[in-house]
C-alpha cells in the first residue's frame, strides 16, 4: 500500500496529465490522495515543493531505469544502444522526464530551472545537460568494466551519441503508422506494417551510427 507521500505525488502527476499546473489545487490534490491538505503541506511546504518531488521522482526512475539497462547482464557491445532505447521509452511514458531530458517543458509553471532551488530535502533539479552528463558518465562506469575494445574514451562518445539520438528522437518522434517523423514526405522506402518505436531495425541503425570513427579530439558532442 502506497504511504500518504506516494499517494500525493501520484495524484498530483495524475492531476497534471490533465491540466496545467496553475490550475491544480492543492486541495484538490490532498483530496485524491486521501489525506488532508495539512499533511499535503507537511510533507512538501508548498505547491512548488510538491512540483519539485514530483519532477524529481521522475528524474530518480529514470535514472533508476538507466542502471537496470547498464546491469551486469549487458554486453558492453549493445550497451549504448540499449541506453537509447530505454531513454526513448522513458521519455515517451512520463512528460516530466521529457522534459528533464529535452528542456522543453508545456507548463512553464513546471519549468525546472524556475523551481531549482527550495527545500533543502528536495534535491536541486538537473538541467538537460547536466542529466545527459550524469547518464553518460553512469553508462561508462558500468560498461567500461568489459574492458572496451576502443578504450573508455571511445565508449564515453558512443554512449554520449547515443543519449544525444535518444533526445532527437523523443523530441521529434516518429509516427508508429509509417516509421517516419511528422512531416517527412519521403515514400519510396516503407516500413514494414508491424514497425514500432525503437526496433530491432532502429537499434541497428543507432549501433552503425555509434560504429563510425571520429577524428575530433572532443570528447563530448557540442
Amino acid at each position: 500500500m502506497p504511504t500518504a507521500r506516494e499517494a500525493l505525488l501520484d495524484a498530483a502527476y495524475s492531476a497534471l496529465s490533465r491540466q496545467p499546473w496553475t490550475s491544480v489545487r492543492m486541495v484538490d490534490v490532498a483530496a485524491r490522495a486521501g489525506v488532508s491538505r495539512q499533511t499535503l503541506y507537511n510533507e512538501f511546504g508548498s505547491k512548488d515543493g510538491l512540483a519539485r518531488s514530483v519532477i524529481r521522482r521522475a528524474a530518480d526512475g529514470y535514472l533508476a531505469g538507466v542502471d537496470r539497462t547498464l546491469g551486469a547482464d549487458r554486453r558492453q557491445g549493445d550497451g549504448p544502444a540499449q541506453l537509447a532505447r530505454w531513454t526513448v521509452r522513458a521519455a515517451g511514458a512520463n512528460m516530466l522526464v521529457k522534459a528533464l531530458l529535452t528542456g522543453v517543458w508545456e507548463d512553464r509553471a513546471l519549468d525546472a530551472g524556475a523551481l531549482a532551488t527550495g527545500r533543502r530535502s528536495v534535491p536541486a533539479l538537473p538541467t538537460p545537460g547536466e542529466l545527459l552528463s550524469l547518464v553518460r558518465d553512469r553508462a561508462v562506469a558500468a560498461l567500461a568494466g568489459g574492458s572496451p575494445p576502443h578504450g573508455p574514451a571511445k565508449l564515453e562518445l558512443r554512449c554520449e551519441i547515443a543519449l544525444r539520438l535518444a533526445v532527437s528522437y523523443a523530441l521529434v518522434p516518429a509516427d508508429p503508422a509509417t516509421g517516419r517523423a511528422p512531416g517527412d514526405r519521403v515514400a519510396q522506402c516503407e516500413e514494414p506494417d508491424n514497425w514500432r518505436p525503437i526496433t530491432p531495425m532502429t537499434t541497428r541503425e543507432i549501433d552503425t551510427s555509434l560504429s563510425v570513427e571520429t577524428t575530433s579530439s572532443r570528447k563530448t558532442m557540442p
